[in-house]
């Protein structure tokens, strides 16, 4: 039997020691929860997604009575990316969430159905999407979203 491990690279930076246009985009997540419909966990996701021409589109996590119909932040930003601009190339998405009003200390990262979600544009685009999930303590910063999973299938 062989056994390895796997590493995922996050580079963690405080908000203050972001390139201008990241901070920008973590701006963009962070407003972008104001538009999240939460009336049953309290929890606010917003998602901003930024494409080769600089267009940001921004998603919400929306709740509903029966759960599997709502979406979430991440999914909601690609999706209306996708479907309002599909000859673009998605390069970076930011993450932020907050409860109540109050924005998480610590950076969350995406479910794993929206990596899976965000890993297919990926592979369609034969370029990386790199992840930016803000926290009040700090931002990770992945290179890829395939870097949220390892052992992935991907085709560049």
């Amino acid at each position: 039997m062989k056994n390895f491990n796997v590493t995922v690279p996050v580079e963690v930076r405080e908000y203050s020691e972001l390139e201008p246009q990241d901070a920008l985009l973590i701006d963009e997540a962070r407003r972008a929860t104001d538009g999240a419909y939460a009336p049953y966990s309290d929890f606010f996701v917003g998602a901003a997604l930024r494409m080769d021409d600089g267009t940001v589109v921004r998603g919400a996590n929306q709740e509903n009575a029966a759960f599997s119909s709502g979406t979430c932040a991440e999914r909601s930003a690609m999706f209306g990316a996708a479907a309002n601009h599909p000859d673009r190339i998605f390069t970076d998405i930011a993450i932020a969430a907050r409860k109540g009003d109050t924005f998480q200390r610590l950076p969350i990262s995406p479910c794993g159905a929206c990596r899976q979600a965000l890993l297919e544009y990926e592979n369609k685009q034969k370029k990386p999407i790199r992840v930016l999930l803000y926290g009040e303590e700090g931002v990770y910063i992945l290179p890829s979203v395939a870097s949220l999973l390892p052992l992935c299938f991907t085709e560049f």
